[in-house]
């Protein structure tokens, strides 16, 4: 029988993987970009990403664990599944449409998508909403960079 963790795991690394479907000259594009002064961690950014997505899944399985089979349970996946669809198509959108405004409203979609399905999860689990909140807090942190980025690229 295929336990809950694999599918979960399987899903999340799956739809994670999805987001490296970018093209070498965007990512030339993204480099040449200026960032804020202060942006001194972005080394640390995959390492965060991969918390962050542990986390949403070790949460999930949580979830999945409190109430195996149930509707609320398969509605409560699903919406797992957007908000980390939500989080990995960030870096596509952005560099696809060479738009940091587009990345902006991206991650702010993803914020609350994120702050819905906390409040959510936190009625069934108190530790699985915890493990939600290193991506509530990355993600305006992620969002901000974004923007303020917008503001030092634009051409005049």
């Amino acid at each position: 029988m295929i336990k809950s963790w694999m599918v979960i795991g399987a899903v999340t690394l799956l739809v994670a993987l999805a987001s490296n479907a970018i093209r070498p000259r965007d990512v030339k594009w993204f480099r040449q970009l200026r960032r804020p002064k202060w942006l001194t961690f972005e080394a640390l950014i995959p390492v965060i990403w991969m918390v962050v997505f542990i986390c949403g899944a070790w949460s999930a399985y949580m979830v999945w664990e409190n109430n195996p089979g149930n509707t609320q349970t398969g509605w409560l996946m699903a919406f797992y599944l957007l908000v980390e669809v939500a989080i990995v198509v960030y870096s596509p959108i952005t560099l696809w449409s060479h738009s940091l405004k587009a990345g902006t409203v991206v991650g702010s979609i993803g914020f609350v998508l994120g702050l819905l399905l906390t409040l959510m999860v936190v009625q069934i689990s108190g530790w699985a909403a915890l493990l939600l909140m290193p991506y509530l807090l990355w993600s305006p942190i992620g969002t901000y960079t974004t923007w303020e980025m917008d503001k030092l690229n634009q051409n005049p």
